[in-house]
């Protein structure tokens, strides 16, 4: 019984962290860019797109579908930093608990 109530608070522990962790995460801003630079994104940490900023030299109708691929690429860039950061922020809230590799918590 005593194990049981030890697992028990370890859980309780665990769904604490991984609120507080939820909360960091959707206060995160990620940027990721493409284009050597020349277009941002900026997502949070659940992977929302908070803005987009595009150099004015790509402002050309000729040049629309390379700039819609850019925006694309650097959303892309930005929802990998936001994805690794959340393992991250994961190994931290739930370091010294056996949880299997690879189970995911949310």
């Amino acid at each position: 019984m005593k194990d049981i109530m030890g697992m028990m608070k370890k859980a309780q522990e665990l769904q604490g962290k991984m609120q507080q962790m939820q909360a960091e995460l959707a206060a995160m801003e990620i940027d990721g860019q493409s284009g050597g630079g020349l277009v941002k994104a900026t997502l949070n940490g659940k992977g929302d797109v908070k803005g987009v900023k595009i150099d004015p030299s790509l402002l050309k109708p000729e040049d629309g579908d390379m700039l819609e691929d850019l925006i694309v690429a650097a959303c892309a860039d930005a929802k990998s930093k936001a994805e690794a950061a959340m393992q991250s922020k994961m190994a931290e809230a739930t370091a010294g608990l056996p949880i299997p590799p690879g189970m995911k918590l949310f």
